[in-house]
C-alpha cells in the first residue's frame, strides 16, 4: 500500500501546483532534459532544442524565476544549469512511470 502523503496547506498547495505548472510545456522539458548534461550556453541550448532564441530565452527565464535553473554571465554569454537537484528525481519518477504505461499498452495493442 502506497504512503499516504502529509496534509498540505493551501499555500504549498498552490506552490505545488504552480510548480506543476511550470513543467507542463514541453520545451521546458527539453531545456530541462538538455541540461541533464550539465551548464550549457543559450546558444547552445536554442540549437539542441531546434526553438528560436526568444522563444528558449523566455522559457529559460521562467525554468528561472521558478528556481529550477540558475544563471551565469560570462562576457556576452548566458549559461544556465538546474539549480533544483529534485528535478532529477522528478523526471526519473514520471518518465520511469510512463514508460512502463506505454509498455504495458504497446503488449496489449500487440496481443
Amino acid at each position: 500500500m502506497p504512503k499516504k502523503p502529509r496534509p498540505l496547506s493551501e499555500e504549498a498547495l498552490g506552490l505545488v501546483a504552480r510548480r506543476f505548472g511550470v513543467l507542463a510545456e514541453p520545451l521546458r522539458l527539453r531545456l530541462l532534459h538538455a541540461l541533464f548534461d550539465g551548464e550549457k550556453s543559450v546558444n547552445t541550448l536554442v540549437a539542441e532544442v531546434d526553438g528560436t532564441q526568444a522563444n528558449v530565452s523566455r522559457h529559460l527565464q521562467t525554468l528561472t524565476q521558478a528556481n529550477l535553473l540558475s544563471r551565469r554571465k560570462d562576457g556576452l554569454q548566458v549559461f544556465y544549469a538546474i539549480a533544483d537537484p529534485t528535478v532529477y528525481q522528478l523526471c526519473d519518477l514520471v518518465c520511469g512511470s510512463l514508460e512502463k504505461t506505454l509498455t504495458k499498452q504497446a503488449k496489449i495493442m500487440t496481443a
